[in-house]
């Protein structure tokens, strides 16, 4: 059996190692892999580093589908091994019967470690012509698809998209691609930038713009038909609230944590009959759920990004060895404006 696994961990809020654990022997209907690529995600994942995350202070009664209010049992504790859901790697070796070969590359979600055992059914063949590299972005693409699949976008719409890291840029491109205007919000300059590159026909800093007036005086006065958001934070979902016309929508695909300062439903949420939908990866809307599920989600995306439609790879900002993942998180945490994607590149070392 293969020697020491390296897996990146928090040990308490903004406490980060690499530590080492031994490999796990491979099971029937197993493969083990080794990785390549892991992405890390400046938002679900922020959330442990920083201790902000519910789960670890609250635990997710699935039967109920509720969060219960139980410090002694909480879904996550410290350290936090192994977080991250968007890897890429090469096959190492194979149970029988599995489908999959030593030097396959496959996606999937094992997190930041450098080789994980996994049940064969949750792996996925890269597409062919598609560099891995890409293939690590499967699932944030997904949550993007996910997110503009709510929106309902109709050719010739203006979509106002709020946040434009990672997952706002991808649904930057992919809302030009379906035919949609972008005007695109955020408060990093080089982030507005990265979204008029995509195609987006406008660019607001919330700091220092008026939004919802500004977004008016593009669309005559109607407001957006749509605006999606992204960067789970309160104000812009208010400020999103604000910027579509009567009876417009809101899809609120951001994870926003704590208490909600700064949304106030009294005002243009009640006064302009808005509708609020909530995007999150579990699941697809109740109206698509008899046609798309996440497999379609990923394949979609994985296919689009094969064909050029997409092209997730240019917003890869740092490529680092994992002994560097202190760092990575840090840069996020302080500086966002420094970096898009960071991923941690295992290859490296």
């Amino acid at each position: 059996m293969p020697g020491a696994v390296r897996v990146v961990q928090f040990t308490g809020p903004r406490q980060v190692e690499l530590a080492e654990v031994p490999a796990e022997p491979l099971g029937e209907d197993q493969v083990r892999v080794r990785t390549r690529f892991s992405g890390i995600s400046a938002g679900t994942e922020l959330t442990a580093y920083r201790g902000t995350n519910p789960y670890l202070t609250r635990r997710w009664n699935a039967g109920l589908r509720l969060f219960t209010s139980d410090a002694d049992v909480p879904g996550l504790r410290y350290p936090v091994a192994g977080w991250g859901y968007s890897e890429a790697g090469e096959v190492v070796e194979a149970a029988p019967g599995t489908g999959f070969a030593a030097g396959d590359q496959v996606w999937g979600i094992w997190g930041h470690r450098s080789e994980a055992v996994v049940p064969a059914e949750k792996l996925r063949p890269v597409p062919d012509g598609l560099d891995p590299l890409a293939a690590s972005f499967a699932r944030v693409g997904a949550v993007a698809l996910n997110a503009i699949l709510a929106a309902d976008l109709h050719l010739g719409e203006v979509v106002a998209i709020f946040g434009q890291g990672v997952i706002g840029l991808l649904a930057t491109q992919m809302a030009r691609r379906s035919g949609a205007e972008v005007i695109a919000v955020d408060g990093l300059a080089p982030r507005r930038a990265e979204a008029l590159k995509a195609g987006a026909v406008r660019a607001f800093d919330p700091a220092g713009e008026p939004v919802a007036e500004g977004v008016r005086e593009y669309t005559g006065g109607a407001g957006a038909d749509v605006a999606i958001e992204l960067s789970g934070v309160y104000p812009a979902l208010h400020e999103a609230i604000r910027t579509v016309t009567t009876g417009g929508r809101v899809v609120a695909a951001g994870f926003y944590q704590d208490e909600g300062l700064g949304l106030r439903l009294g005002e243009e949420f009640h006064h302009n009959r808005v509708e609020l939908v909530s995007s999150q990866i579990g699941g697809v809307s109740a109206r698509l759920s008899g046609r798309w599920d996440q497999a379609r989600l990923n394949e979609t995306f994985l296919r689009l990004s094969a064909r050029g439609a997409l092209d997730p790879v240019s917003l890869v900002t740092h490529r680092l060895p994992p002994s560097h993942a202190g760092e990575a998180y840090r840069l996020l945490d302080t500086d966002p404006g420094a970096a898009l994607q960071i991923v941690l590149d295992f290859d490296q070392e």
